[in-house]
């Protein structure tokens, strides 16, 4: 059955921003505003300060409980697999894919979600290490991800005692979690995803509305910051509106049910409202959860939005593992 309930149109007020995640974005503006910007530094040097926590936000937490393995990829190419397990036997494999703007980022950078994720499904997470660019453009990092569905779809069984399968991730994860959904079925034949856990992902790389009109209010993300992403991942495309680069314009038929989650002070919030009704219309199980004024990537920082929005999405995917 389809979710075909009209969104409350409430949760788009200015009062209904709670006064806590107010503050928390005006503090998120202040210590962003007139910080380095990784075109001009360079995205070999950015992503090395972030590592080393330099910059705005601390260096990431690494998990005692991951582990690494590689996998072979297109071409020759090898893929690592970070992979993170529950404490009881699996009841499903999580694939995430981590958000970045393809250009950022990395598959160890968030493990305590990731940790979340495992112990509050019972699923074993696995992260491919997908190339980036601008030394890897498209179709690199989607091509790695297709490799670890595959891969995870032959050997998820043998491997982890499962074949249940999920499947999620975070802004440009957003993005190569449909991306890799539809390769999986155009290109694999495979339509057996139990849900699609997408988190403010990005649908048309030729600009939604709100990707064009947010300005340069530097709330994490603005539309300078995408188009320089599009250019790293796509310096030589000039159709961007390819269903397997922009995959709101792909044919949504036959897919998984999935949860679209998106603040409303978000620059990509008409991807998601667009992506929803699509995949809707397309004759799929489809949620839509509005937070009403949260940033990009406010699911990454601790806050009761933050926290309301995990909740929702660990629930669904339980839901949807049975």
């Amino acid at each position: 059955m389809t979710d075909t309930r009209p969104f409350d149109t409430t949760l788009f007020a200015d009062t209904a921003i709670d006064p806590d995640t107010a503050k928390l974005n005006a503090q998120m503006i202040e210590l962003l505003t007139g910080q380095p910007e990784w075109w001009v530094t360079g995205p070999a040097t950015f992503r090395a300060m972030r590592r080393r926590g330099e910059g705005p936000f601390p260096a990431p937490v690494m998990s005692s409980r991951a582990r690494t393995i590689t996998i072979a990829g297109k071409d020759g190419t090898e893929i690592p697999l970070r992979i993170i397990a529950p404490d009881a036997p699996p009841r499903g494999v999580y694939l995430h894919l981590h958000g970045g703007g393809w250009v950022l980022g990395g598959a160890d950078m968030q493990d305590p979600m990731l940790e979340r994720i495992a112990d509050n499904t019972g699923q074993v997470v696995v992260a491919p290490e997908y190339r980036l660019a601008p030394e890897h453009p498209y179709p690199a990092g989607p091509d790695d991800c297709e490799s670890t569905a595959a891969w995870l779809i032959a050997n998820a069984k043998k491997e982890f005692g499962t074949g249940a399968l999920t499947i999620g991730g975070e802004s440009a994860g957003g993005h190569l979690t449909a991306v890799t959904i539809l390769r999986m079925r155009d290109r694999q034949g495979y339509t057996g995803w139990r849900g699609a856990n997408i988190v403010y992902g990005i649908f048309d790389a030729s600009m939604t509305p709100s990707q064009r009109q947010f300005g340069n209010t530097r709330l994490v993300l603005r539309t300078i910051d995408m188009q320089q992403f599009y250019n790293a991942f796509l310096p030589t495309i000039t159709e961007r509106r390819d269903p397997d680069i922009s995959p709101l314009y792909a044919d949504l038929k036959g897919l998984c049910p999935a949860l679209f989650s998106v603040g409303t002070s978000d620059m990509l919030l008409d991807d998601t409202l667009f992506m929803h009704a699509r995949w809707v219309v397309a004759g799929n199980e489809a949620e839509l959860a509005i937070y009403p004024g949260g940033a990009h990537g406010f699911t990454l920082f601790p806050n009761d939005l933050a926290n309301a929005a995990t909740a929702r999405m660990d629930a669904f995917l339980n839901r949807v593992l049975g």
